[in-house]
């Protein structure tokens, strides 16, 4: 991740001030329209310091978790609700108090034109994170199958063992053609918006081409690009021309880039691909922690038991490597159990048995947090099409 010295623009409190210059020279000048222009002016300024500082808090959380906790479910879940809060905010900013800032502004408007085709390439991502997580949901299905088999109080046979086995087989299977596939399973044209596609043509079906299905030919790694592709730090005739509205929007598009990348990073999606150029001022209060995130899940992503991982969500390895354990452990069985294997069986069981429960009370809600992703990602873009009308 690239961190340039970048001279376009302060940013903190000396990003506004030129507005905060021309606001004190409006409240000399004793004229009550220019005071109240310079108090509005002041207003906005602590606006959007307070959301570039939200923003900070946010992702300084994400970035203090430590090494077991980061990437993991609760903390995918975690990323999610950052996003959704920071977009919240956003939309109070941009479309609800300065709607008319941005409807008299050219620049503005067409900075945030650009931000809402970022996100509408981001509905796919959601779309393919979705699979992913149904991919998941059929691992945990086989992992069922073995906790059944073998996690009974009763004595263990023979055919419990064979039939963790086929489960553990067919485990293997599943995830070893996750990692090998670069394309798109045929039937993947499931749509969190599908339902609404004969609405309003500014409703979900308005981004039917884009996000009703993920065909064989479209690729996490390209999509990301593309979110990312010409996102770059406003500079200060642009932050002069759109009343300091521009460095919000650059924030939450480098949040919305963040997001995707670190989703399609943990999340099976095929043609995952990594290789993404994040430039991010340090000037920014978000920089250091949106740049360590990024760089401790790069180092996870090149460990040698993660280089090939179908996805870096940490219950995805424990999956790999307890039910990896467990199967050879019941291909070296012989019968009848001695009480030793016997106690060794139920101790991996137990292992599998941890991880089994994280996923099954955490995949649901990780699920319909990428659902609210999507709907909210289509709001806004709906909401903010009307700026210009204003």
């Amino acid at each position: 991740m690239h961190t340039p010295d970048y001279q376009g623009s302060h940013v903190g409190r000396s990003i506004l001030s030129l507005r905060r210059d021309q606001a004190a020279a409006d409240a000399a000048a004793m004229d009550p329209h220019h005071r109240d222009a310079a108090s509005a002016a002041q207003e906005l300024e602590l606006e959007l310091e307070a959301f570039q500082r939200q923003v900070a808090d946010r992702l300084l959380d994400l970035s203090s978790a430590s090494a077991d906790d980061l990437l993991s479910l609760a903390w995918v879940r975690k990323l999610l609700d950052a996003f959704l809060c920071c977009q919240e905010e956003f939309g109070v900013i941009l479309l609800n108090n300065n709607r008319a800032n941005v409807a008299r502004s050219p620049a503005a408007e067409r900075l945030l034109a650009e931000f809402h085709e970022r996100s509408v390439k981001a509905l796919d991502v959601c779309n393919a994170v979705r699979d992913g997580i149904e991919q998941i949901r059929q691992w945990h299905k086989l992992l069922e199958i073995v906790m059944c088999a073998l996690g009974n109080r009763r004595s263990l046979g023979e055919g419990q063992f064979r039939r963790a086995k086929k489960a553990l087989i067919d485990l293997a299977i599943a995830m070893l053609d996750e990692k090998d596939s670069s394309t798109a399973i045929g039937h993947r044209n499931r749509s969190f918006g599908r339902s609404n596609a004969s609405r309003d043509p500014r409703s979900i079906g308005h981004f039917r081409s884009l996000s009703w299905s993920v065909s064989r030919s479209w690729s996490a790694a390209k999509q990301i690009l593309a979110i990312g592709n010409n996102l770059n730090a406003p500079r200060g005739n642009e932050i002069a021309a759109t009343n300091g509205l521009a460095v919000p929007i650059f924030t939450m598009g480098m949040v919305l880039l963040f997001v995707m990348w670190a989703l399609v990073a943990a999340i099976p999606c095929q043609d995952r691909g990594l290789q993404v150029h994040f430039s991010v001022p340090r000037q920014f209060v978000w920089a250091a922690p949106i740049i360590s995130l990024h760089d401790r899940i790069m180092e996870e992503s090149k460990k040698r038991e993660r280089k090939n991982a179908c996805g870096l969500m940490r219950e995805i390895y424990q999956i790999e490597k307890y039910s990896r354990v467990m199967s050879e452990m019941v291909d070296s069985v012989n019968f009848p159990l001695t009480e030793e294997k016997e106690g060794e069986v139920r101790q991996r069981v137990q292992e599998l048995g941890q991880v089994f429960e994280v996923v099954n009370e955490g995949l649901d809600p990780l699920e319909r947090q990428v659902r609210e992703v999507f709907h909210r990602i289509v709001r806004s873009r709906t909401d903010g099409g009307s700026c210009s009308s204003t």
